[in-house]
């Protein structure tokens, strides 16, 4: 193996290892994600780039499941920048900076859980949206880099990956991701 993939591997390793700090906050996602979808609740989900990309990915998992081993019903779960249609829409009619925001509102029911994906934590899009939760009572999760950006001051929980590094820390989105969304699967259904 070169120094170079040795590197590039130890780095992965350091950068979701410093996520341990943020334990109580995972348990706490875990539990009110878990009870918000007891009570009837749905998750939606987004960020922009890369992150869309996670947000669909994890939904995913939700819809269909995470453990090929087990067969459940499914749990729902919805990406906000799925829908070309309506977010080029939005962005030539509207703004770019609302597309999250429009799409959140046209959905949202009392016990949804809002989960954004940003490694910047400072698109406008992702703040517009956190707003929106926030003003309507919905519980906010943050998948965030960085130093968090902004949008930490609008989630009620958050996990800040501590990296400048756009793919460590979309690395370890995904990483912490599968783990939560396992967390609650065995919750739910046990």
């Amino acid at each position: 193996m070169t120094k170079k993939l040795i590197d590039y591997i130890n780095e992965n390793i350091k950068v979701i290892s410093s996520t341990q700090k943020h334990e109580k906050n995972i348990k706490e996602i875990i539990k009110f994600i878990s009870k918000k979808l007891s009570q009837g609740g749905k998750i939606l989900l987004c960020g922009n780039g890369g992150s869309a990309a996670d947000a669909q990915h994890l939904a995913a998992e939700f819809l269909v499941r995470l453990n090929p081993k087990k067969n459940r019903k499914a749990i729902p779960a919805i990406s906000l920048a799925t829908d070309t249609s309506t977010i080029t829409a939005c962005g030539n009619d509207y703004d770019f900076n609302k597309i999250f925001q429009r799409t959140f509102e046209a959905l949202f029911k009392k016990n949804d859980v809002l989960i954004v994906f940003t490694t910047s934590g400072k698109s406008r899009n992702i703040i517009n949206v956190l707003k929106s939760a926030k003003k309507n009572k919905i519980l906010t999760v943050g998948f965030l880099g960085n130093k968090g950006g902004v949008a930490k001051n609008y989630c009620d929980l958050k996990i800040v990956v501590n990296s400048s590094n756009v793919a460590r820390i979309q690395e370890s989105h995904i990483f912490l991701g599968h783990y939560i969304f396992e967390q609650v699967e065995n919750k739910l259904f046990k």
